[in-house]
């Protein structure tokens, strides 16, 4: 299997054996005209399949490599700032006007409700009602090994162990630069704001929070500290590097670094108590960046997080778990019902190993 299509063997592309091969009376083994025409079309059907697939296009820009600090392949996904990020606007500071009525105009001195001097524009009623909010934005680097599952003895409340079933996600963040901010040029001794600028700094912290969600139900499990788990991980995943649980890493500096073969930090998120039917599932990490998105202001706007969310594919059951195989992507079906009906599981148009939402 591929992570988009189903590969075909040779096995399955070879005809019946009694359709090979005849024995001739010089006692030579060739391929007889039948056999030989039947063959040859499987092997260019074969072929020509094959070639689709490998030209199947990819939807985002993640990547696979090996690193020193760990073992097996990690999925890389890299940083997606983007420039609209950068602002919010224009929009009324409504709550401005309600607490300050005494900066209307109006009354005798000015009855139509307009300045003696300085255009309208320029009141503080109308530039509290065409504000833009400027900041600036970063974002990490995120890899991740696979999706799996462990049994570990968690402590109880009354001080006794529980063997549970943890699913865990050991990951790797990197800061890489490429912060975006609003770049200010100066026209007649005004600021104009018409771009943005790359920056970046010596090191970031990173605050996440990495949740499960079962895109069926919409439940989503959120990252839970197992202090017994992190060692019998780090073990079994052949961890070098130190690593950090959701808490320990907020207080690690993330180091800038241009290095392709820069070890960065790395974390591991634990979940306990998860459904065992479950599918289709998404893991969403918050932290990665500061973008957001409101509506308006105070707070009854609402806010959203950008965050970074994973898909998922468990195809298995109940029994032996820990032998299943989660793969990461959405799985691919010929039938276009079956397809629809897996995409509307996700949210999602069409298939997408990841992408970046607001929640």
């Amino acid at each position: 299997m591929t992570k988009y299509n189903r590969l075909v063997t040779c096995a399955e592309l070879a005809p019946p054996p009694n359709l090979l091969f005849e024995i001739p009376d010089n006692g030579l083994t060739m391929p007889n005209s039948f056999s030989f025409r039947i063959m040859l079309c499987l092997l260019l059907c074969g072929c020509c399949v094959a070639s689709g697939f490998a030209q199947t296009e990819k939807k985002d820009p993640s990547t696979q490599e090996q690193t020193q600090f760990a073992s097996g392949v990690v999925t890389v996904i890299p940083p997606a700032p983007h420039p609209e990020e950068t602002f919010d606007g224009p929009q009324t500071l409504q709550a401005l006007l309600d607490a300050h009525p005494e900066i209307q105009f109006g009354g005798e001195t000015h009855p139509n409700g307009e300045p003696h001097f300085d255009p309208r524009s320029r009141t503080l009623v109308e530039m509290a009602k065409q504000v833009i909010l400027r900041r600036e934005i970063f974002c990490f680097e995120f890899s991740f090994k696979p999706l799996r599952q462990i049994y570990i003895d968690v402590p109880r409340p009354d001080g006794r162990m529980q063997r549970k079933l943890v699913w865990y996600m050991v990951y790797r963040v990197r800061y890489r630069g490429g912060d975006l901010r609003p770049a200010p040029d100066t026209v007649a001794g005004v600021q104009i704001y018409k771009r943005v600028e790359s920056v970046h700094y010596d090191s970031r912290r990173f605050f996440p929070m990495l949740a499960l969600r079962d895109n069926v139900t919409g439940k989503a499990y959120k990252d839970r500290i197992l202090p017994t788990a992190e060692q019998k991980i780090k073990v079994r995943e052949q961890i070098s590097a130190p690593l950090h649980n959701s808490v320990e890493i907020s207080k690690v500096k993330i180091p800038y670094t241009s290095d392709p073969a820069a070890p960065g930090v790395w974390g591991v998120a634990t979940w306990d108590d998860v459904d065992p039917n479950l599918d289709f599932v998404s893991v969403e990490v918050y932290g990665l960046t500061n973008a957001f998105q409101q509506d308006g202001e105070g707070d009854d706007a609402p806010y959203r997080r950008k965050a970074l969310q994973l898909n998922f594919y468990r195809p298995g059951d109940t029994i032996a778990q820990t032998e299943d195989l989660i793969r990461f992507g959405v799985p691919a079906f010929q039938d276009e019902t079956e397809q629809q009906y897996v995409l509307k599981q996700y949210g999602l148009d069409e298939r997408l190993d990841y992408q970046w939402i607001f929640r």
